[in-house]
């Protein structure tokens, strides 16, 4: 006869209490579906991380490169076209203009590739970047900063994918490398955190090209 509980007149308390347990069992199997549902979503989210993780660690990526954005303290790894991941970075202490001399604390702004991998850095691991670059080399020659003999010396290593000269006026030692993300704290180089580092430096060979944008 009733629809609403609140209708059952008084004297009619067994229905009142059939009602209530009733009540009580939609809300425990409301609570089990909820329960259910969070486990499922749970475990998605688990597995979901565990295939990135390994992706990452034994994934073949046939077309490595390398993206930083200064202006966002953002490094992104690409497969070809494919981003891949996106990391937190640190820059040098003087971060918005590009790298021109030795000791201005500056990051370097244009298109490199990574020239080498040291695995006992004194800050935890880092992968060398090949500044100076041609056009840094044609910049300072041409600013008086560097000789023609330094010039052809940079132009030719970019040439056959080693490192360059990193004792000229120019400076060098460029790296990306761990010890921490933020805030700027290094002397022109690319800081990421430990974990982060030892992610990338497992995924980049050698030449992996790196452009590095304001």
């Amino acid at each position: 006869m009733y629809d609403d509980a609140t209708k059952i007149p008084p004297l009619t308390g067994l229905r009142t209490r059939s009602s209530r347990s009733g009540c009580r069992i939609a809300e425990l199997e409301a609570l089990g579906r909820s329960a259910r549902m969070f486990t499922t979503r749970h475990i998605l989210v688990v597995l979901a991380l565990g295939c990135l993780q390994w992706s990452l660690v034994g994934a073949d990526i046939a077309k490595p490169r390398i993206e930083v954005f200064k202006s966002k303290r953002q490094l992104h790894f690409f497969d070809g076209e494919r981003l891949i991941k996106t990391y937190r970075v640190a820059l040098g202490t003087n971060p918005k203009p590009p790298k021109e001399r030795e000791g201005d604390k500056a990051t370097p702004e244009g298109s490199y590739f990574i020239c080498r991998k040291n695995p006992k850095s004194q800050f935890h691991l880092s992968l060398g970047i090949s500044y100076p670059g041609p056009k840094d080399a044609e910049r300072g020659f041409k600013a008086g900063l560097i000789s023609e003999r330094e010039r052809k010396a940079i132009t030719e290593a970019h040439r056959t994918g080693t490192t360059p000269p990193w004792n000229t006026k120019l400076g060098g030692e460029v790296f990306v490398h761990g010890r921490g993300s933020k805030p700027d704290w290094t002397l022109g180089c690319i800081a990421l955190d430990d974990s982060d580092i030892e992610e990338l430096y497992r995924l980049v060979p050698v030449r992996t090209p790196i452009t590095i944008h304001p």
